[in-house]
């Protein structure tokens, strides 16, 4: 393995509270994904997709409710997060790189009548493999996310985020989990979203994340994100949001959402109490309560 690409140490993921099951790995492009695939393999996959700065340990309390209800569940760490690979070299880290890595999981994993369900970045990305993957996919959840075109203007609070995230000498990642929890956190908790960085430089991946939003019309990432909406104003697969109603940073995107996509129409969508920007976190277990009964109902059943 090169210099230019970090692989944590395995030890620095022993006695994770509550999240025992087993990596499995894909090589995608010469990086190592880890992933988790649990339950039934001829079930329909449900696929977890986790944002910025955490990993598939965030859903460590709906995976449960999920296998008990007899479904496969799939859980990818992005590239630069939890067990898979980190390129040292921010540059590696673009928008249509991270879709790309997570499309070839799609792939590999040869994945069909999928149940997406996506939290920040987990949205950036999973919309966008939604619009143009589309065969693959039976339904969308989105949880706090959107997909931004560069179009709207970005609010203040984003933009001393993203500066944050470039300029701070250390990234803490456990306490920036936390800070977007409004449950408190443990410390064995806050320690298990740390172990994926060994050190500062593991985290170049997760540092870029915020300046790879589509801050402005022209962004890179613009024409692809516009051309995804094109075609997500047209789904009409069901599409249900589940947003944490303590969350400042993306409060308001689920009427947008709710309101562009027409499979939106008559879905159970819910605000949670208790909830902040990490949902999972704070409502693990009720959201997968939500998305079993969705998935059982009528409206949760693919056209």
């Amino acid at each position: 393995m090169s210099d230019a690409i970090l692989r944590t140490p395995d030890a620095r993921f022993a006695s994770l509270p509550g999240f025992a099951w087993a990596p499995r790995y894909l090589d995608v492009g010469g990086l190592r994904v880890a992933y988790l695939d649990e339950g039934p393999r001829d079930a329909a996959p449900v696929l977890l997709l986790h944002g910025e700065p955490s990993w598939s340990f965030l859903y460590r309390t709906m995976i449960p409710g999920l296998l008990a209800a007899g479904h496969r569940v799939v859980a990818p760490d992005l590239v630069g997060f939890g067990r898979s690979d980190k390129p040292a070299d921010r540059r590696a880290y673009t928008y249509q790189a991270h879709v790309d890595w997570m499309r070839a999981v799609l792939n590999g994993l040869d994945l069909q009548g999928i149940t997406l369900f996506c939290q920040d970045w987990g949205g950036l990305v999973g919309l966008r493999l939604a619009a143009e993957e589309g065969h693959r996919f039976a339904r969308v959840c989105a949880a706090n996310t959107y997909l931004p075109t560069g179009d709207e203007r970005v609010p203040r609070a984003f933009r001393v985020w993203r500066a944050f995230a470039r300029f701070t000498p250390v990234f803490p990642v456990g306490r920036i989990v936390a800070s977007g929890c409004v449950r408190g956190m443990t410390p064995d908790v806050r320690a298990a979203y740390d172990a994926p960085f060994a050190a500062e430089r593991f985290k170049a991946g997760a540092r870029i994340f915020p300046e790879l939003v589509p801050a402005r019309p022209d962004d890179p990432a613009s024409p692809a994100n516009r051309a995804a909406w094109s075609v997500l104003e047209k789904w009409d697969k069901p599409f249900l949001t589940l947003f944490g109603k303590n969350d400042p940073i993306t409060r308001g995107a689920e009427k947008r959402l709710q309101a562009r996509i027409p499979g939106a129409q008559g879905q159970p969508h819910a605000m949670l109490r208790g909830a902040g920007h990490f949902l999972q976190e704070d409502v693990g277990p009720e959201l997968a309560e939500h998305l079993v009964a969705w998935m059982k109902s009528g409206t949760g059943v693919g056209k």
